[in-house]
């Protein structure tokens, strides 16, 4: 019957994360012994105030519809984040809180996209952007970085790849799947470029802003130039290993968030009642309530890019946020591993799941083919572990 499906549906690409991570539990109840390494989700317990403001929304009969955009307290809690953390002076009409930063995204996309509109994504960019775009019948612009540039897009790579259809620059700093965490200076240097062409809008996806081992995010509309140019999207997911409670939000002008508040009335309406208040105990909450788990993380980043670099055929940079690293492994390409060739980062990546048990996710879906990401969001035990049969296997 797929006949039946609309173009739309039948032309999106499925999540490789998400995919990747149903393959490795499909293996699991045939009794293999995989390690997943493939999404990237704390695994850590929300700290316990968070669950206190839960439980006390619960008794306190926060089960209506909630508003559209949020509720204004949470929207008061979002204002003083943005103020403190970034330097960003956003009003209550300017905020938007959705369902998880996938649908911020998913909202602006829809709202500023037409069909044809160009949209630069610097590669690797985070798995749904393509799609995304595709989906809001917008044309993806991927500019490929490498390894020797930190994955990083140039002032010039910016510049060579505007046209007079480009709309919008989307990017994550820090960045998914990279690690990459772009610095004042390379932001300014982008902002220069971007002075020149005034009808060009950004989105700067900075979830993982508070798991940053530079310790110094950076955002682009803390720039004057861009303030009003840019759509500033982030949420609890990652920094407070909320994934499951779906709560992101976007700072925007006026305009973008008035239509985004208009679009996501058709769709969804507002976001998880419960999830909204237990967000506000979140966001109040001080990062240094957190920073053990930023700790945790660097520990782990260091200890999972030593290990890979005692692999012949890996390459690597030393990424400064986030909780990925995404080794270059195009030496392996035309390889006879097993009695399997080694095409592609795909073919790479399956090769790692039937041979080794362990999930990555392949570059492919990330706009980079020859890299795969690998999640360090898993414990010690489980990276060295990991990172030992993928080394045997090879």
């Amino acid at each position: 019957m797929t006949q039946h499906l609309s173009q739309r549906i039948t032309s999106m690409s499925t999540s490789a994360t998400l995919a990747m991570a149903a393959k490795a539990k499909e293996l699991r109840t045939q009794g293999k012994d995989i390690i997943s390494l493939s999404l990237g989700e704390p695994d850590f317990n929300i700290l316990d105030p968070i669950k206190d403001a839960a439980k006390q929304a619960i008794d306190d009969n926060y089960s209506s519809y909630s508003p559209v955009d949020g509720y204004e307290e949470l929207k008061r809690a979002i204002i003083d984040k943005f103020k403190n953390d970034n330097y960003l002076n956003y009003k209550s009409n300017q905020i938007v809180v959705s369902t998880g930063a996938k649908q911020s995204l998913a909202n602006v996309a829809m709202v500023m996209l037409d069909r044809g509109d160009e949209v630069i994504l610097p590669a690797p960019y985070w798995v749904s952007y393509n799609d995304i775009v595709k989906l809001a019948e917008g044309v993806p612009i991927v500019v490929p970085t490498s390894i020797e540039s930190d994955f990083k897009i140039t002032p010039s790579q910016l510049e060579a790849a505007i046209t007079p259809r480009t709309k919008m620059l989307w990017f994550s700093s820090p960045c998914n799947p990279s690690g990459s965490v772009y610095s004042e200076d390379e932001l300014y240097a982008l902002v220069q470029i971007l002075k020149k062409y005034p009808n060009i809008f950004i989105v700067s996806d900075e979830i993982y802003e508070h798991i940053n081992f530079r310790g110094n995010h950076v955002s682009i509309a803390a720039f004057d130039e861009m303030f009003d140019r840019t759509i500033t999207v982030n949420g609890v997911s990652k920094a407070f290993a909320m994934t499951g409670w779906r709560i992101g939000f976007i700072g925007a002008p006026e305009w973008v968030a008035k239509a985004c508040t208009k679009f996501q009335g058709q769709i969804t309406s507002g976001a998880n009642s419960i999830a909204q208040r237990a967000t506000i105990s979140a966001l109040q909450t001080p990062i240094s309530q957190i920073q053990f788990m930023i700790d945790e993380f660097r520990k782990r980043r260091d200890i999972i890019v030593a290990l890979l670099r005692e692999i012949d055929g890996f390459k690597l940079n030393v990424p400064e946020g986030a909780f990925y690293v995404f080794p270059d492994i195009s030496d392996f390409f035309g390889r006879n591993l097993k009695g399997t060739i080694i095409n592609n980062a795909s073919d790479f990546a399956l090769f790692l799941l039937e041979n080794a048990n362990v999930a990555t996710v392949s570059g492919d879906a990330f706009g980079s083919p020859n890299c795969i990401r690998i999640s360090y969001s898993a414990s010690e035990k489980t990276i060295r572990e990991a990172i030992f049969r993928i080394k045997e296997v090879l």
